[in-house]
């Protein structure tokens, strides 16, 4: 048999896991976020949206796609009315 070297060994200390951190104030313990939470969520991203749309409004490129957008609702609308009149 051969006998255990009597050599040091090296050996690293791991320190024992934290304790779970309490759950955030926006959340119950078991992780259900509140509802004004929720509440504040939605209307921020509803405020992000508008901003949004009031900007791209505000350019040039956005007032071009809406007059594009006009022009297609009307040709649509003239191509509807030919329709009708050959059908009857």
């Amino acid at each position: 048999m051969t006998e255990p070297s009597q050599e040091p060994v090296e050996a690293e200390i791991v320190p024992e896991p934290a304790p779970p951190a309490p759950p955030a104030p926006d959340y119950d313990e078991r992780g259900v976020p509140s509802l004004e939470y929720v509440r504040d969520k939605i209307e921020g991203r509803y405020a992000t949206s508008l901003g949004a749309t009031e900007l791209a409004e505000g350019t040039a490129a956005g007032r071009s796609v809406e007059e594009q957008e006009a022009e297609r609702a009307a040709a649509a609308k003239a191509k509807l009315e030919e329709l009708r009149r050959s059908l009857g």
